[in-house]
């Protein structure tokens, strides 16, 4: 299995024998490479050409079985694995659902696997969504509640602790967080994430995200005419969170920073957990209380002290596990094993 996990500025790839990681190497793209490209999807030839290089410099077989690339910004859609057609092709050529450089697994993995003649699949895309009806209505009509999360970790994540617990994932009732770069706190209902907060837009603030802000404040602010469009969204997605407390969005440097001394780190620190932990105590009434398990993940999940604050504050409602980091790569050749097995793709 080929796998493709691409980033802003570089693009993972691994390849999987069965469930062993035998070859991992992440490609890096200088601002120079990029600079002529002025779209996401525009790049896909340009890293295409990178994956077929590195792969002949380093002399491996290029006799796939299966190509996973990460999903991409598409139609909401449940989880699970799809067969890259003509259609989600488009839909992520044409950036009509938002544009992000994980659409590129599949724009760069179709040709590729054209030349290799094997299958090409995503696999749990950020956009994938389950809620139920009544988690999207929001105090207005005109802004719904929408499904933007960390589905590939989590449903990982979920699914080695259903492992682990011999229980089914379509038993359980879980409690998520993903605490990376952004966070993203999902209720997981017997096998479908049933309500979850949105990465990009609301719920707790992040290394790099505002999250929820008072709505008045911020229309007054998009009016005062000191910022553009442009500015007013990094504020919300980009440079919101650690990076505008504490310019910042390094967890290790804000750990540092509070071991000298620094009492203001610590608190913005401390209330980004208190924050986090607030939305695991919200999303336990989605169960009436009846949790089996909340877990944690992310980058963010090494820090002791900060998933022992929050454990502190949740662990009365259930048990907590931590499973620190997010191995998108290992998460994706799961999803190509069970597809090899015999589980039946989704269409888009």
């Amino acid at each position: 299995m080929l796998i493709i996990n691409p980033g802003s500025t570089s693009t993972k790839i691994a390849v999987f024998e069965d469930e062993n990681n035998v070859y991992e190497k992440t490609l890096r793209h200088s601002v120079e490479e990029l600079s002529p490209y002025t779209t996401v999807a525009s790049q896909k030839d340009f890293r295409m050409q990178v994956i077929l290089k590195c792969l002949v410099e380093d002399k491996i077989s290029q006799e796939f079985d299966i190509i996973v690339g990460r999903g991409g910004m598409l139609r909401p859609i449940e989880a699970g694995a799809y067969e890259v057609n003509d259609r989600m092709e488009n839909d992520l050529l044409s950036a009509q659902y938002g544009e992000h450089a994980c659409s590129l697994g599949a724009l760069v993995g179709r040709p590729l696997a054209e030349k290799f003649g094997c299958k090409i699949i995503i696999a749990d895309p950020v956009v994938t969504d389950e809620m139920q009806d009544i988690a999207r209505v929001s105090g207005h009509p005109m802004f719904p509640r929408i499904s933007t999360f960390h589905c590939l970790n989590q449903k990982a994540i979920a699914r080695r602790y259903a492992q682990e617990a011999g229980i089914p994932y379509e038993h359980l009732n879980l409690i998520i967080a993903h605490i990376g770069g952004g966070v993203s706190v999902s209720a997981h209902g017997k096998g479908r994430t049933i309500d979850t907060n949105n990465a990009l837009g609301f719920g707790p603030f992040s290394p790099e995200r505002s999250g929820t802000l008072p709505s008045a404040f911020l229309v007054k602010l998009c009016f005062s005419g000191e910022y553009t469009q442009e500015e007013l969204l990094k504020l919300c997605n980009g440079k919101g969170g650690l990076i505008a407390h504490l310019n910042t969005n390094s967890g290790i440097e804000v750990e540092q920073m509070i071991a000298n001394g620094d009492k203001h780190a610590e608190l913005v620190w401390n209330a980004m957990a208190y924050n986090i932990a607030k939305e695991i105590g919200a999303l336990a009434t989605v169960f009436n209380g009846k949790v089996d398990a909340i877990l944690i993940t992310g980058g963010i999940a090494y820090g002791k002290d900060f998933v022992n604050y929050i454990s502190r504050m949740v662990h009365f409602i259930a048990p907590v596990r931590v499973y620190p980091g997010e191995d998108e790569l290992t998460a994706l050749a799961k999803h190509g094993i069970r597809v090899l097995n015999g589980e039946k793709l989704k269409t888009y």
